[in-house]
Formats: C-alpha cells, structure tokens, sequence
C-alpha cells in the first residue's frame, strides 16, 4: 500500500433535494437522486483497487450503510463553502504525512482508475496535476504541497473555475489529464445512453 498518496472523494449524501440540484429541475429529486446513486456506484468501483489512501469525504453526514467498502474512511467535509472544504481536507492530509494528494468528485460516469493512476503517477514529476471538465471546471486535482491560493476567489457554479485556477497555477509546471465530461444537467446525460435508459426505464 502507497501510505504517501491519499485519495479525497468528496460526495454529497444522496438524499432527494440535496444532490444533483441541476439535473433535477428537468428530471425530478428522486430520479436525480437514483442518477447520482449509479455515479457513486461507479466512483466506488474505480477507485477501491487504487493502490492509495482513500477517503470519503460527505456533504452533510458519514453514510454508513453505503457503496463504499470499509477500504474507505469515511469522514465529514468541514468549511464554509466549497473551496474551504477542499483546502481543509488537503490542509489535514499534508499536515498527517501525504506527500501526493488528489481530490475527485462523484460527478462523472468516464473517469477510470487508470485516469486517477495517470494522475499519482504525474505527481512524481509536477507538482500540480489537473483533469479538465467539458463544463469548464475541472474533475480531478492533486498537488504535492498545500497552495491555499488555489480554493480561494472562486465561482465554483460557474465555467470560469478550471482557467482560473490555471492562472493561478501559471507559474508552475502542471500535469493536465484527458477531458472528462461530470454529469451535471440532462443534457450531459445525452454522452451517456445507457445511463439515460436507466433512468427511463426506472421512472
């Protein structure tokens, strides 16, 4: 086991209303929620044989009955917003010892194990790794050393977030993975056909 690479996921509870607020003015709370429930299948499958730390990171409470196996520690977010949420729980790993951190969320239906391998893997030579999102934010980050400047001063709804943080990041040398596409609206369920049939074959 890698005990210096530590793998955050941070995940919303799925609970209707609370999770995947976008995709469910067109669809409805509940089949919202059962879309989100497969992404977080999904997550669990591709990340559990990494060869990392792994920690779950939820929105509002620790699930204990979930898809997560007891590979995972299961933890709380903690911040204000966003952005201080993600600077804690990088802040906290550097401080227990990690050497690489990545953070992913459970958004996307097209990301590998091989994509998060690709991106433990940059980290041996760039100091900052980034997964761009078709959406103009980004699915993946890692860095080697806590850059606060990164989870501050941002739009985290809008498609400003991945230039951004690349202009902060402007004087680094940076690892960018393939283009993922997270599954936000129902229009980004249109890549996705049978993630779509799923869900009109249970609602």
């Amino acid at each position: 086991m890698e005990t210096n690479r530590l793998l955050l996921i941070f995940s919303k509870n799925p609970v209707p209303g609370r999770c995947k607020t976008r995709l469910a003015k067109t669809i409805g709370d509940v089949a919202a929620t059962e879309i989100y429930k497969v992404l977080l299948r999904h997550t669990a499958l591709i990340t559990e044989p990494l060869d990392a730390i792994k920690e779950v990171h939820y929105s509002d409470f620790v699930e204990e009955d979930d898809v997560f196996s007891d590979q995972f520690i299961k933890k709380v977010q903690s911040g204000s917003n966003l952005g201080e949420k993600m600077k804690n729980a990088f802040e906290k790993g550097f401080k227990q010892g990690y050497q690489h951190i990545i953070i992913i969320g459970t958004d996307l239906l097209d990301i590998t194990t091989e994509d998060i391998y690709k991106a433990f893997n940059a980290l041996q030579t760039y100091d900052y790794v980034l997964g761009p999102a078709e959406d103009g934010g980004y699915y993946l980050l890692g860095m080697n050393k806590l850059n606060s400047t990164l989870f501050e001063n941002k739009d985290w709804s809008s498609n400003t977030v991945l230039q951004d943080t690349l202009i902060d990041l402007k004087t680094e040398q940076i690892a960018l993975l393939d283009e993922r596409n997270d599954i936000d609206t129902y229009e980004d369920l249109e890549e996705f056909k049978d993630l779509k049939d799923y869900l009109l074959k249970n609602n």
